[in-house]
């Protein structure tokens, strides 16, 4: 082999590497702490960590200053190899050796210096779906039958876990003011973090949504003269009518004789004798069934002065 062959680019690279020792050796050598991510390598098939596994641990690394100014805690990854992990708890030493790092810095500490893990073996179970709901539908409506489909759902998991589980929720489907049946495809999740859905999906959620299997009569209720013009006086035959409430058992009795109001609208009307319908008023509680009667005779005249 010729020692003289390419000799200008061997010439070139001792130039540049004497330059980079001289620019280095020149920089004020400092210590800086950083806290970087760690990364669970080779983690046996069949195991499962139980309990909330470390993401961040704390490293002290030294170099140059200009090189550690540009460090950022993405540029260093703690790692650590759990190929001889078993079921149990287990302690993993992590040394500066288990710090990938950039070309310059050298990792001096790593905090903690040992992680105690526990691992259980992996289970699989099926649980059923609980529908949530939300709000209340329309007075005088109940909610019925509450369904899933799919009924199941398969989680998996650490065993301890997996044998806790007992079902899965819904995103909440709302049934504030419904008068009818809802129908609502919604995403499927686990309150237990330990728990995930071995195939993630979603359900249908329908809800039964009828009128209160009860009713209750409100009788007497003086009839109001909504909206009467300026210089008009009105009297309504029959004075008062009858409202038949319904809902569930618990909210009819909860309705207060003032919780209901009968009325008559007399936006726009003049003077003369009108058959007008009433329309009546509750509480969130219960609903209009029907009014008795359903209309009344209006007369409308001039306001004595």
């Amino acid at each position: 082999m010729w020692p003289f062959r390419h000799v200008g680019l061997k010439v070139v690279s001792l130039a540049l590497a004497v330059a980079l020792w001289m620019a280095v050796s020149g920089e004020e050598v400092v210590e800086r702490g950083l806290r970087v991510p760690l990364e669970l390598q080779q983690f046996p098939p069949g195991l499962e960590l139980s309990g909330e596994p470390f993401t961040l641990v704390d490293v002290r690394v030294r170099g140059g200053s200009g090189t550690i100014g540009q460090v950022t805690p993405g540029d260093i990854i703690a790692m650590l190899d759990l190929r001889a992990a078993r079921p149990g708890r287990r302690l993993f030493q992590l040394t500066p050796e288990n710090v990938r790092a950039p070309f310059g810095v050298e990792v001096v500490q790593v905090a903690p210096s040992s992680i105690a893990m526990v691992f259980e073996k992996s289970a699989t179970r099926l649980v059923p779906i609980v529908p949530e709901i939300e709000g209340n539908p329309a007075p005088g409506f109940i909610v019925g039958t509450v369904t899933a489909d799919p009924k199941t759902i398969e989680v998996t998991g650490p065993e301890s876990a997996v044998a806790r589980a007992t079902e899965a929720v819904t995103e909440a489907v709302s049934v504030a003011g419904a008068r009818a049946r809802i129908a609502e495809s919604v995403r499927v999740g686990l309150l237990d973090p330990l728990l995930r859905l071995k195939t993630p999906r979603s359900a249908t959620v329908r809800v039964e949504v009828l009128p209160g299997p009860r009713e209750r009569t409100a009788g007497g209720q003086p009839v109001h003269l909504r909206n009467l013009a300026p210089a008009l006086a009105a009297q309504a035959l029959p004075p008062a009518v009858d409202v038949v409430l319904r809902g569930s058992r618990e909210g009819l009795n909860r309705i207060e004789p003032g919780d209901v109001m009968a009325y008559v609208d007399l936006s726009g009307l003049g003077v003369g004798d009108y058959s007008l319908p009433v329309a009546a008023e509750a509480s969130n509680d219960a609903g209009i069934a029907r009014i008795l009667p359903s209309a009344v005779q209006v007369r409308i005249t001039r306001a004595k002065d």
